[in-house]
């Protein structure tokens, strides 16, 4: 997984919340390799390196929207692979 895919990902994402939240303040970095993590007010709600693929849209929605104590998501989307 390159990081040219992450950072797709990251700005698809962070697109999609924005949409979602205009006044959200959404941020990234660049960390271990292959990682892909995001936090909601400083808790982490999902790890690449954990499910080993991208979360799903939705889930990261739901999870900033209830505006109840945060979970951690542990289903993913497979990662591509192009060989």
């Amino acid at each position: 997984m390159g990081v040219v895919t992450i950072k797709v990902e990251y700005w698809y994402l962070a697109r999609v919340v924005k949409g979602e939240f205009p006044d959200a303040d959404v941020s990234g970095f660049t960390g271990r390799q292959s990682s892909f993590e995001i936090e909601i007010n400083g808790q982490l709600i999902f790890s690449k390196t954990e499910t080993g693929g991208f979360p799903y849209e939705d889930d990261v929605i739901q999870q900033a929207h209830d505006g109840k104590p945060v979970q951690k998501i542990t289903k993913s989307r497979a990662p591509c692979v192009i060989m």
